[in-house]
């Protein structure tokens, strides 16, 4: 998946959570949303010195998976059996072979700068995804579509900066909730619809801080919120 895709993603996600169209560049929306996600790092394949992107980088030295792939096919990973006089000698040798394999992408389809991802479509910067279609700068998620910045989630969609939660859709910033329709701001809560700023309630519309309001005064209060985070972020 190319830049211009993912930023078409990223204009439907907006259009949906705000009712308005995207003005960034990939490189803002990761500054302004995913700043705090858990998302793949570029690195160097070891062997062929091409750019890469793995989930863990502790290692320093790095293949990618089709090249992993690509030499087992040709010549094995298997070694000659030699002596071995001491364990220098042995971990020496183990370094020759032992490179953290990178871009692991397992049963799917448009995946770009991503790292471990299971049976998904349109992946841009993600990790550690399954099951799911248009992610971009997403991580642990599953089950869902058009997530952008958001982790350990699933079965959400239309949704920016969800976190630990489930059965969300059209949401921004949401923490740790089940259940959340058109909201902003949400933490700890189930089955809300369109409500605002709101922590540890259950069953509710049309409620901000925790307090309710009409349905009209909300949706006023709403179109200077999204205003506010649009200039804000």
């Amino acid at each position: 998946m190319d830049d211009k895709k993912a930023l078409e993603i990223v204009n439907k996600i907006f259009n949906s959570v705000f009712n308005e169209n995207n003005q960034d560049s990939l490189h803002v929306l990761l500054e302004k949303f995913a700043f705090d996600i858990k998302l793949p790092k570029q690195v160097n394949d070891s062997l062929t010195n091409e750019v890469t992107w793995a989930d863990s980088i502790n290692s320093g030295r790095f293949i990618t998976n089709k090249n992993m792939e690509k030499r087992n096919e040709k010549e094995s990973w298997m070694l000659p059996k030699r002596d071995i006089h001491n364990l220098q000698e042995l971990i020496d040798i183990w370094n020759t072979i032992n490179l953290t394999t990178t871009e692991r992408v397992y049963d799917s389809i448009n995946v770009t700068k991503s790292d471990t991802i299971y049976r998904c479509e349109n992946i841009y910067r993600s990790t550690d995804c399954r099951d799911s279609k248009n992610m971009i700068y997403c991580d642990s998620c599953g089950d869902s579509e058009f997530l952008l910045a958001s982790a350990r989630s699933s079965m959400c969609s239309f949704c920016i900066r969800t976190d630990d939660s489930k059965d969300c859709s059209n949401s921004y910033n949401v923490i740790c909730s089940d259940k959340i329709k058109n909201s902003l701001f949400i933490q700890d809560c189930f089955d809300l619809y369109e409500c605002m700023f709101c922590s540890h309630i259950t069953s509710k519309r049309f409620c901000i801080a925790n307090m309710q309001f009409e349905a009209q005064e909300y949706y006023d209060i709403k179109k200077s919120i999204i205003e506010w985070i649009l200039k804000s972020v």
